[in-house]
């Protein structure tokens, strides 16, 4: 297949990972994504159909991007999501297939899922206690979600991994549970710093568990913690890779990183830390966002997107799509984690009347 020419941003990072939100439903109320009681949720005929999210995925496609992440709100809860994963496996220029899941549904579609063609599961598991998954939740599926890793593992999927946020005061004496959990499961843990983005309208600074306090304290139960720095660049979905170095405009493309800092235990056990709260991650940032009906957003943090349904829907050819990506892409100096650490006063991101005004701006719309 003829090589793809990335396209660069004004920092120099390549299009190269695209999160799909398919639905702004979920069924947990988890305190740090869904905390209030009610929420405005998009229109259903504004929601992408399969067809127009593959349409998308091929303009997206032709200007680098070869990771594509299915996410929601839960994913699992848009029906038939099964011919949307085969649909989008299809594509010979996506090499890495992905979603993440709560877990509740995983019992019920995860060897359809790997039959369809998906090739990696991302499961959120937070705790690892029914009553603190009864509060962090508003739900009593806790047993669902290992049943869940369970049949994952059982549907053959060798690439699990398994994310916990990590909040002071709550859950931040189980990391070590956690890696044992998650080591018996045959699934590699990320942990992952509090944010304060979209609908976490609770965060405060003092709730932030910080990587180096993650660290120390499983080095207190392990002993000495290793960084795995030792990998080096590969093409892989766990390892840095670099675009092509003729890329348009000759500006030299940064060495894309994944967002997880990897560490092995003394027995060779891996974990992973994604710390974008106090060591943010946006200078090696590849990923763009698209909502369920079909808003592009440049960072997590953004405030506006460009509404590529509208150009879709309006008759629009994937040359012509794929034009207004190449130059919304080109235009990008979002830095969004960074400008929010240089804060000296750093609070909540969106108060509720704006993520109520416009429901884009919350996590379950678009995407973690």
């Amino acid at each position: 297949m003829e090589s793809v020419i990335p396209v660069l941003d004004s920092f120099g990072r390549p299009l190269r990972s695209l999160r799909i939100s398919v639905t702004d439903r979920c069924n947990l109320r988890c305190q740090y994504c869904m905390p209030e009681q009610e929420y405005t949720w998009l229109n259903r005929r504004d929601i992408l159909t399969f067809e127009e999210i593959a349409q998308l995925v091929t303009s997206f496609a032709g200007l680098g991007v070869d990771k594509v992440r299915l996410t929601g709100g839960e994913p699992l809860l848009r029906q038939d999501l099964v011919r949307l994963v085969r649909m989008l496996a299809a594509n010979p220029r996506i090499r890495d297939l992905a979603l993440t899941t709560n877990g509740m549904l995983l019992g019920r579609y995860a060897g359809s899922l790997r039959e369809a063609g998906l090739k990696r599961l991302t499961v959120s598991l937070d705790t690892l206690r029914p009553d603190r998954f009864r509060i962090l939740t508003r739900g009593d599926s806790h047993a669902e979600v290992v049943k869940g890793i369970q049949a994952a593992r059982a549907a053959g999927f060798a690439s699990l991994k398994l994310n916990a946020v990590i909040m002071r005061g709550f859950n931040e004496d189980e990391l070590g549970d956690l890696i044992e959990f998650g080591r018996d499961a045959g699934a590699e843990v990320r942990f992952i710093e509090y944010m304060d983005v979209g609908g976490a309208t609770r965060w405060t600074r003092d709730q932030v568990f910080p990587r180096a306090a993650m660290l120390e304290s499983l080095s207190r139960r392990y002993g000495r913690i290793k960084p795995v720095s030792d990998m080096g660049p590969a093409s892989d979905s766990k390892n840095g890779s670099e675009s092509n170095s003729q890329a348009a405009g000759g500006r030299k493309p940064v060495l894309v990183k994944p967002p997880a800092d990897q560490y092995a235990l003394l027995d060779g056990t891996v974990f992973g830390v994604i710390s974008s709260t106090t060591q943010p991650f946006c200078a090696t940032c590849d990923r763009a966002r698209l909502t369920p009906d079909g808003m592009w957003l440049l960072c997590l943090y953004a405030s506006t997107g460009l509404d590529l349904k509208a150009l879709l829907r309006a008759g629009a050819a994937t040359e012509e799509i794929a034009r207004t990506i190449s130059d919304g892409w080109r235009g990008r100096t979002d830095r969004g984690a960074e400008e929010r650490l240089g804060l000296v006063s750093r609070g909540v991101f969106y108060p509720v009347e704006d993520l109520r005004r416009d429901p884009h701006r919350e996590m379950h719309t678009r995407g973690g």
